[in-house]
């Protein structure tokens, strides 16, 4: 049995190697001694000197807890239970003194279970239940304990005795004592059950790291249970229980002896840039020592942990002149300002209010100011412009802001790329609600920093706090170099809290009376000391109401003289100064010695009080917590009456926040003065423990991440850093959640093996992001494939993103909104929003909410019963400038003004973007309500500062009045019809001038048979004011239906002090080729309540062109070979690049090479026509005489040399000179075959000039008329007058375009014969060419552009390593858009090697940047694959990169739109980032425009991408409502109308042929006008020209009668 006993308790108490030998040579020692009993195993290896009758306790008795030791308490099973528990000894003082507490068990019961443990909660309701015997039990265990732990007697040496009275001399049976059994079989079994879950090894022991500085034994690892709920409360800690409240007093920690190494850092020894920043300082005090080396002389992130009023804020001071140091030009300690380049990096400062916001700008600006550093709040109350952000080197704002402002990728947003150091004070917010957000900020930053290689210092500060390594690795902080804790006996002063829980139900009348009482003692007690008290209260009006009350009770008691300060030296000037004073209850309690202090207060008497209470002449000042955070001003002792503070987010009373308890006790403790301070917080007791666990950092911070992870996860995919679920999964791993969520499973729903089995939790963040993807593809904010986990945002979800809207909101949004809506159903919708769920209603406000209600314009269907219903009656009586009585009222009108305006603002985006006219110009209404405080239905005039008369008068009055009438009118009439004098009507008068308006005309130009182009001018109606509009008035105008309800086309546009006029085009389709009634363009200013215009252009005589159905069908025929040209020169010439003719080539080859007829070829771009053209050329000539020339004319001065390279390479072979030509030689007589290359610029000069052609025209034989689809008034002005001038000759025409999508004019204009006529669709190329079109909603800025680089690289990444070319609209965002393409690549492939393909030669590489003459701008491009060509280049730069391009070592080539016709290359992959660019007019930089791209700049680009072999891909970014237009002319070929009376070309060459006479008549003029396209078109598509007749020579002469004039 011995031998089975041993391996049974072996198998029990096994442990370690080390310790299982230890544990074996016990069991050896059991198994030689006989158990005796009943077992009837007869006793062997007894002892000699054991007597007969005597018997010992075996180990299976003390299992059973059959023991008598006075050691044991086994005669309680419950507290044996406890004891059986790993890690409770230390515990037992606590436990005992809980359990003995006179607090009933309800009150103690969540304590106890936090104590021992959620797991063993079945045990802590036993202990409850036997509450007393535990008590009793626990006592008895810990008394034998003491006995025991006394020192040992001496031992007798005759190595014998008997039983168990007597001792064993040796140490072998001195471990048969049951209590040191019992003490190692626990601490074996402890140990056993502190090892980790999921490993079968021993815990490691805590990490040594250098920079925790603590007065305590043990810092991390002090951990109770598994779930971590606790940490140790300070030693020293006393419990006292009154009968109106409890108090536990926690005594000043123990300050940190210096380490050897440790130094005070002299002021003096800093080099001179920090020396200056730091005035009327000796030295850094002993924090800012530590740290000074690795804040100042290093680039580690940071974490310091260190109490409040310790000196952090120098500490991010030392961070901030570090980056200052670091981009400094030169080392001059003379102006150190003047070295600094401060365009080149931003520093932002994260503050948890915008009260200390406004502290950290007063205070760094003021130390930086001998720098000439800026420093600005950037808060939801203190917006910056592009100017002021630009001008700012430091930025303090808010986490939410700073989220906000970095979801932006423009404006505020492009502040993220030039941060260099962000500081996160109070970052121990992470375990308040607030928390999310400032793991969203940090995740996003840190991610920035990993895709754009950047540097960007996190530093983040905060109050101590117990798992602050978990806080440090979420910060990406280095735990050796980075992480600085610093324990609460850092405080400069020594801070004694006491913590008080005030007896009652909250709120009640006892409650109230015991927390005056309260606080009334503890004042009283500290000020009999001599010391000065301030009572922090959480209102304004309880300032005096708390010190009414303690002075009240001071004169009950007696003990009014104690606070009486009339023996101050200065008494009587004070009392002098304050008798100055208005505020009545400010004078009355000087005079008893009490003061207050509130921001309601005026500035002159807050200063006064502060004064006073700094000299000591007030020994009592209640104030609010607004004071604890915005002055320094110390005292011996801070009182925290009540915890109670109303939130207006929440619409409740919330508790208040730790941060604030932080800051209040930093007050406490005169630094210099004082050797101590004492705190104080009175708080329910049934809040008593979270303030205790809270301040005392028990409890470690939890992330809250989980809350918000859903409308964060939107914000990244809005922002393009997220397009898929492992992008999603990859981001999650930078949040606080995934640090928690590794170290603290059990608090997230995870359990240990798990953990075990997904170290990385990969699983369980897969799962997270796919339940919130779902989640915001159910609210259509983002469209998720759960097949490729591909995550693309929606309008709904980039809105919300830029507004901070919640996901549940637009999911009410969803269900609510209607495409028509009046402004009560507007408001009704826009309360219902999740952002107002806090927002609740109090039985005492209802009557005041009823009577708001009844001046409310708009009903409310719930009346004031419902949150809805009260939101929308605060929102109607702000409109309405009511203010109401209640203070609670007043804080929830002010949040709903706050959030309505953001709100409804992103609910007239949505609008717009679903394109819903009506609800559209509703929301703009209430939206400039909601900011104007102005209902669209009141006088728009009072939006101007006007006096409350003439306001009042005017509605009186000239209610009926359009500010348009009111402004014709004189001063003198506005006066007499407002019943005021001159003056007065002169104000309105200049009102009435000033007020935006504008005066509307259009064009109707249709496109085609179902297309329109509206051309809008909208020009200026008003006086500018800088004073009253600034430097912009921004307005919207588009076009809708003729019923309102739809949107067609619209354009957000902007007026400025220069601008005069706007030209803007809609294109619309028209279905079914059959015009509505009319469409109405309406302009609506985005500011101005009021300024709107609307003009309904009718449809009904309009006259749309008849469509053409006549395009020629591609035959399905063989190929015809080179052969056919039946010229061995010419084939030898082309046959290197030239192998046969594809379809469209041999199906019009006779037609276009061997006939003389006039021809016309339309066909998709880079099908071959040029090619073709060429040919004709060379056999034109080679049948022709000696003499004879051709003729290629060419839009632009790109496709003639183009077209000259193409010649030349077969000149020798067809015996013909090449020329390019100027107008002074285009006529002059060839002296051979020649073919002359002219711009059409040319050719139309030429003609002009020259007169006597007749010769040299006789000798033309050939005019090839390149591009027509890019014909202009010159174009067809020079093509016409050769038209005319070569009627008589046999000259044949041969004109080449891309495809129509009519043709017939174009042809009829050259003469074509009907055989002649090639008019192919842009799908009958024969090779592949795929077009893919993606559509945007945000406005043409650089936020656009950014949201296209992850599609854009994804469209790259697709062409699996093909080139690829991107063209974007201007020069200046070429570098832009390829530096952000090289970042989704290395977020993508997570390499810094770009776009260079894998068999890159990296010396030829080298050579090649070696080569670069602007390096700056292009090496990092180019040495990663990317190329940048445009005029700013240098040319030598361009064609390396476009030999390297041709190579294949650079596979992306960025270009401007203008550079599609200069570029030499193709690609298989062509990108068109953007279809619109800026405008800018000639001799006005001011007046910008956004255009639209010509469509035939889009077919050239589409031609980039057509390979002769091999499919090709063209994609097409562009603005949602061109899409339509584009695909349109893309897929039925481009649309061509004459430009003729666009441009003054016409106008001007008809006044030189009638001045010089070649014109001698109108008659005249008008044949040669018929030689003209125009003449053709004017009978098609009269509208286009707002042409009335359809006799063409009618319509002639009315143009030559316009030209005369």
């Amino acid at each position: 049995m011995s031998h089975d006993l041993a391996d049974h308790l072996e198998h029990l108490v096994k442990t370690t190697d080390e310790s299982a030998d230890r544990e074996r040579r016990l069991l050896d020692e059991w198994a030689r001694y006989s158990i005796s009993g009943n077992t009837g195993i007869p006793s062997r290896d007894i002892p000699v000197d054991l007597d007969e009758g005597e018997e010992w306790d075996t180990v299976l008795d003390f299992i059973q807890g059959s023991s008598t030791s006075s050691a044991s308490s086994s005669q309680n099973p419950i507290v044996s239970a406890l004891l059986s528990k790993p890690d409770v000894e230390h515990l037992l003082p606590s436990l005992l003194s809980l359990l003995a507490s006179s607090r009933p068990d309800d009150a103690i019961s969540e304590e106890l279970v936090e104590m021992i443990g959620f797991d063993n909660i079945e045990l802590s309701m036993q202990l409850l239940a036997k509450r007393q015997d535990a008590v009793t039990a626990l006592t008895n265990y810990m008394t034998g304990r003491e006995q025991e732990s006394q020192p040992p007697q001496p031992v007798p040496t005759n190595g014998k005795s008997r039983g168990k009275q007597k001792e064993v001399s040796t140490a072998q049976y001195d471990q048969l004592d049951p209590a040191e059994v019992r003490r190692r079989m626990e601490e074996t079994l402890r140990a056993n059950a502190e090892r980790p879950l999921f490993t079968g090894t021993a815990r490691d022991a805590p990490e040594a790291l250098p920079h925790v500085y603590t007065s305590a034994s043990v810092v991390q690892g002090n951990m109770l249970s598994h779930l971590g709920t606790r940490y140790m409360l300070p030693i020293g800690t006393v419990r006292h229980e009154y009968e109106d409240y409890e108090e536990v007093v926690i005594p000043p920690a123990k300050t940190v002896p210096p380490r050897a190494s440790e130094r005070l850092i002299s002021v003096s020894e800093l080099d001179p840039l920090a020396r200056g920043s730091f005035p009327g300082y000796t030295s850094l005090n002993r924090i800012q020592s530590i740290v000074y080396p690795t804040a100042y002389q290093s680039n580690e992130n940071m974490l310091i942990c260190a109490p409040t009023g310790a000196g952090k804020t120098d500490v991010a001071m030392l961070t901030v002149l570090r980056v200052l140091d670091q981009y400094r030009t030169r080392n001059d300690s003379a102006n150190i300002g003047a070295t600094i380049e401060r365009d080149k990096f931003k520093v932002i400062y994260v503050a948890p209010m915008k009260a200390l916001a406004a502290e950290i700008v007063r205070k760094l600006g003021k130390r930086l100011q001998w720098l000439s550093i800026r420093v600005r709040e950037l808060t939801g109350d203190m917006q910056l412009t592009k100017k002021e952000i630009a001008e700012t080197q430091i930025i303090v704002t808010t986490p939410e802001k700073w989220d906000v402002v970095t979801r932006k990728p423009t404006g505020e947003g492009e502040l993220a790329s030039k941060v260099k150091l962000l500081i996160i004070d109070e970052v121990h917010l992470l375990n308040d609600e607030r928390g999310a957000v400032i793991e969203t900020i940090v995740a996003r930053t840190l991610r920035q920093v990993e895709s754009t290689q950047s540097v960007i210092r996190i530093v983040g500060l905060s109050a101590t706090l117990p798992n602050y390594i978990d806080v440090a690795d979420f910060l990406s902080v280095n735990r050796h170099t980075g992480l600085f804790y610093f324990d609460s006996s850092f405080r400069p002063v020594p801070l004694e809290q006491h913590f008080i829980g005030i007896r009652g139900k909250p709120n009640s009348p006892q409650s109230k009376k015991n927390l005056d009482r309260v606080t009334f003692e503890k004042v009283s007690e500290l000020v009999r000391e001599g010391h000065q008290v301030m009572v922090f209260v959480h209102a304004r009006k309880e300032t005096v109401k708390a010190a009414e009350a303690i002075k009240e009770a001071a004169h009950a008691d007696g003990l009014l003289e104690d606070f009486a300060c009339d023996d101050h030296p200065k008494w009587d000037l004070f009392r002098r100064e304050i008798g100055q004073s208005r505020n009545k209850e400010m004078r009355q309690l000087f005079d008893a010695g009490f003061g207050i202090h509130h921001a309601g207060m005026l500035r002159s008497d807050r200063n006064m009080m502060e004064r006073m209470f700094e000299a000591r002449a007030i020994k009592v000042l209640c104030c609010t917590a607004t004071l604890a955070w915005g002055v320094n001003l110390p005292a011996h002792a801070v009182i925290i009456k009540g915890t109670q503070v109303y939130d207006s987010s929440k619409g409740a009373f919330t508790d208040l926040s730790v941060l604030d308890v932080l800051q209040v006790f930093g007050r406490a403790g005169r630094p210099g003065l004082e050797d101590s301070g004492v705190g104080f917080i009175c708080t329910p007791e049934d809040k008593l423990t979270h303030y205790l666990d809270a301040v005392t950092s028990q409890v470690p911070i939890e992330s809250k991440f989980v809350a918000g992870m859903i409308d964060s996860l939107n914000a990244e995919v809005a922002l393009g850093t997220v397009a898929n679920v492992h992008d999603a999964v990859q981001w999650l791993g930078y949040t606080y959640l995934f640090v928690r969520m590794r170290k603290n499973p059990f608090q997230y729903g995870l359990a240990w093996d798990e953990v075990a089995e997904d170290p990385y939790l990969g699983a369980k963040r897969n799962q997270l992001i796919t339940s919130a993807a779902l989640q915001l593809a159910e609210a259509r904010m983002v469209a998720f494939d759960r097949q490729t986990g591909s995550l693309f945002c929606t309008d709904f979800g980039r809105i919300a993103a830029k507004y901070y809207i919640r996901h549940k909101s637009i999911e009410i949004f969803n269900e609510k909104f209607r495409p028509k809506m009046s402004e009560a159903d507007v408001l009704a919708m826009l309360s219902m929003s999740t952002e107002f769920d806090q927002i609740q209603v109090r039985e005492n406000e209802v009557k005041e909410l009823e009577l708001l209600l009844e001046n409310a314009p708009c009903a409310v269907k719930d009346g004031p019963n419902t949150s809805q219903g009260k939101v929308n009656i605060l929102l109607q009586a702000y409109i309405s400038q009511y203010r109401p009585e209640d203070f609670a009222l007043v804080s929830d009108q002010a949040y709903a003004a706050q959030n309505g305006g953001r709100i409804i603002r992103a609910l007239l985006e949505i609008a717009i973007s679903r394109k819903w006219a009506n609800v559209s110009a509703v929301l703009m209404g209430m939206s400039k309500a909601i900011e104007k405080r102005l209902w669209p239905f009141d006088n728009p005039l009072k939006q101007f500062e006007l006096k409350a008369d003439v306001i009042y008068n005017l509605e009186r009055w000239a209610d009926d009045y359009a500010v348009a009438e009111l402004a014709e009118m004189s001063a003198d009439e506005l006066g007499k019809l407002l019943h005021l004098n001159e003056r007065h009507g002169s104000a309105v008068r200049d009102a009435a001038k000033q007020f935006p308006t504008a005066r509307i005309t259009y064009s109707l130009r249709p496109l085609g048979a179902d297309v329109l182009k509206i051309a809008v001018r909208v020009e200026r109606a008003f006086n500018w004011s800088s004073k009253v509009h600034g430097s912009a008035e921004p307005f919207w105008l588009w076009v809708e239906d003729h019923d309102g309800t739809n949107i067609l086309q619209l354009a957000h546009s902007i007026f400025r002090q220069t601008t005069e006029a706007l030209d803007v085009e809609f294109v619309i389709s028209i279905p079914g080729q059959k015009p509505p009634p009319s469409v109405t363009i309406r302009f609506v200013s985005d500011r101005w309540q009021g300024a709107e215009e609307e003009v309904v252009a009718s449809l009904e005589e309009l006259t749309m062109p008849s469509s053409y159905d006549s395009h020629t069908p591609r035959l399905d025929i063989p190929f015809l070979p080179l052969s056919v040209i039946q010229n061995p020169p010419l084939q030898n010439v082309l046959s290197p690049w030239l192998h046969g003719f594809n379809a469209i080539q041999s199906q019009v080859y006779w037609s276009v090479v061997k006939t003389r007829l006039h021809t016309l070829l339309c066909a998709p771009t880079a099908c071959g026509k040029s090619v073709l053209g060429q040919i004709a050329i060379w056999e034109t000539l080679r049948n022709s005489p000696n003499v004879s020339w051709a003729l290629v004319v060419a839009p632009r001065r790109s496709v003639a040399l183009e077209a000259v390279s193409d010649l030349r390479l077969a000149s020798r072979a067809a015996d013909a000179t090449v020329e390019l030509v100027g107008s002074d030689k285009l006529f002059d007589k060839p002296s051979r075959k020649t073919v002359r290359v002219a711009t059409a610029s040319d050719l139309f000069n030429a003609l002009s000039r020259q007169r006597n052609l007749k010769d040299v025209l006789s000798r033309l034989r050939l005019v090839v008329c390149e591009s027509l689809e890019l014909l202009d008034a010159v174009y067809e002005l020079g093509v016409s007058l050769l038209l005319h001038a070569t009627q008589t000759h046999p000259v044949r025409f041969l004109g080449l375009s891309s495809s129509l999508n009519d043709p017939a004019d174009l042809a009829a204009w050259l003469d074509v014969d009907p055989l002649a006529l090639h008019s192919f669709r842009p799908s009958d190329r024969d090779q592949a060419l795929t077009v893919t079109t993606q559509t945007f909603t945000i406005p043409h800025s650089a936020a656009l552009f950014k949201a296209m680089a992850k599609p854009a690289h994804a469209a790259i990444r697709a062409g699996h390593g093909e080139p690829a070319l991107v063209f974007v609209p201007a020069r200046a965002q070429c570098a832009a858009v390829a530096l952000d393409l090289l970042t989704q690549c290395a977020l993508e492939t997570e390499s810094a090697r770009g776009f260079l393909p894998a068999d890159a030669d990296a010396a030829r590489v080298e050579r090649a940047v070696a080569r670069l003459q602007d390096p700056a701008l292009l090496a990092d491009l180019v040495s990663r694959g990317v190329g940048l060509v445009h005029d700013g280049v240098a040319r030598a730069d361009r064609l390396l990169q476009l030999g390297l391009f041709a190579e294949g070592v650079l596979r992306v080539l960025v270009a401007p739109r203008e550079a599609c016709w200069t570029l030499p290359v193709r690609a298989p992959t062509v990108l068109v980032l953007g279809t619109q660019y800026v405008h800018v007019a000639p001799g006005a930089a001011d007046e910008r425009q956004i255009r639209e791209y010509a469509l035939a700049e889009l077919v050239r680009m589409q031609g980039r991408a057509v390979q002769p072999r091999g499919a090709g891909r063209f994609y097409v970014f562009c603005q949602a409502e061109g899409k339509d237009t584009l695909t349109r002319f893309l897929n039925d070929g481009l649309p061509l109308e004459s430009r003729l009376l666009e441009a003054d070309a016409l106008r001007e060459w008809y006044r030189a042929r009638r001045k010089d006479g070649t014109i001698p008549d109108k008659q005249a003029a008008v044949d040669v006008l018929s030689f003209t396209f125009l003449a053709r078109r004017l009978v098609s598509n009269p509208a286009y020209y707002d042409a009335r007749s359809t006799s063409v020579n009618d319509l002639l002469s009315r143009i030559v009668d316009k030209l005369e004039v």
